[in-house]
């Protein structure tokens, strides 16, 4: 069996309205990742959300349907705000398999960057 291979994610501007951050890679494709594999899964790690602006900019994540932000999806930062010239981190483990999608926004578009680090593996 082959072993989980270390990846990161990002960097990319998060929008205002809910758009796809990152999908596990098939064979049509994915979002963030190259690659075509029929079953691959994503382990996140660690996630930081960087705000390059002047004024404080709040952030949400969610796991769901493809550019979801649907109410009970949430998974991370609600609606949290990154202080001016600042960043917020989450650290842990969240699987996502290739029917799942991180989304993402920002209460002002491209303020915010999003960049992750994580394993891709083969299931």
């Amino acid at each position: 069996m082959a072993s989980n291979k270390t990846l990161r994610m990002g960097p990319v501007a998060l929008a205002a309205a809910a758009a796809n951050i990152v999908n596990p890679p098939t064979l049509t494709g994915g979002t963030g990742l190259a690659g075509t594999n029929t079953a691959t899964y994503l382990i996140l790690r660690h996630i930081r959300i960087v705000n390059k602006t002047a004024g404080a900019v709040s952030a949400t994540l969610y796991v769901g349907a493809t550019g979801g932000s649907a109410a009970g999806t949430e998974f991370g930062f609600n609606a949290t705000p990154i202080p001016a010239n600042s960043y917020v981190d989450w650290y842990g483990m969240l699987r996502l398999d290739t029917a799942d999608f991180l989304t993402g926004l920002a209460s002002a578009a491209t303020s915010l960057t999003f960049e992750a680090e994580g394993e891709i593996g083969v299931a």
